[in-house]
């Protein structure tokens, strides 16, 4: 089961710059090895099974997937193990061109959460409590927010799949407005002293610098560069990406310069 932080949950001071990340989110039970066959009607996806058989799948992912998925390509599934659920099985992990890529991106906060908590994020340490889905800046909910008495620190966490090539990964992978509204909001958080955090998960594992998608959506990119001087703080970490587990592994730079 992954936990959901409602109240303030108390974060233990461990870690530092040399800390190891080893705060994974475990797959239980492991995940299930398949094959991809196709993604439809968008939260849906048909994989086959070791034996033949064809099985559909929940599908938890809102972008396009460009490049995420492609037919016969190696991939993993979950078990929820409910099976009133009207697809009992999920989409968890698609290899394509050598890399392992995340495609649930539900699962970014989860495992962004668990590195705060274990504390081996040092850029977000010093935070004594966490909580999840606060309301702020309007109508909107921040993914992560961190405090120590006064000082606040709000986190909007980006799940990251579309590859470049040659290490590189973009987001968006289409065009979303949300996440604009997002930086906005954020860039509202510093305007008012808080601190603001925009926090990059990249869950492909060939991942070694994020870039925004100006070719994709120009506008988020604008807006990102323009929170960027505002103050807000933008984050990149990779995620090593198993069918045991999911774990954040190593921050890796964020290249805003559009050239």
């Amino acid at each position: 089961m992954v936990p959901h932080y409602g109240a303030d949950v108390r974060i233990p001071q461990v870690g530092g710059p040399a800390a190891s990340l080893e705060a994974p989110l475990r797959f239980d039970p492991p995940l299930q090895r398949c094959t991809f066959v196709r993604r439809y009607k968008r939260f849906f996806a048909d994989v086959l099974l070791p034996d033949g058989a064809l099985l559909t799948v929940h599908c938890a992912n809102t972008g396009a997937m460009t490049g995420c998925h492609a037919p016969d390509a190696p991939a993993w599934i979950s078990d929820s193990r409910n099976p009133a659920r009207t697809l009992r099985h999920t989409l968890e992990i698609v290899e394509v061109d050598g890399a392992s890529v995340a495609v649930n991106t539900h699962r970014a906060n989860h495992v962004v959460a668990e590195a705060v908590l274990a504390g081996t994020v040092p850029e977000l340490g010093g935070y004594p409590a966490l909580r999840r889905e606060v309301a702020y800046a309007g109508r909107h909910r921040v993914d992560l927010l961190l405090s120590r008495g006064d000082a606040r620190c709000f986190v909007e966490v980006k799940s990251v799949t579309l590859g470049a090539g040659g290490g590189l990964s973009r987001f968006p992978d289409a065009v979303s407005r949300r996440a604009t509204e997002h930086l906005h909001a954020l860039t509202r958080v510093v305007l008012a002293g808080d601190r603001a955090v925009l926090f990059f998960c990249a869950l492909r594992d060939d991942t070694r610098a994020v870039a925004p998608a100006d070719a994709v959506d120009p506008v988020y990119g604008a807006a990102l560069r323009a929170a960027a001087s505002a103050g807000v703080e933008i984050l990149a970490y990779r995620c090593a990406v198993g069918p045991a587990a999911l774990t954040l592994e190593a921050r890796v730079p964020v290249l805003l310069d559009p050239r």
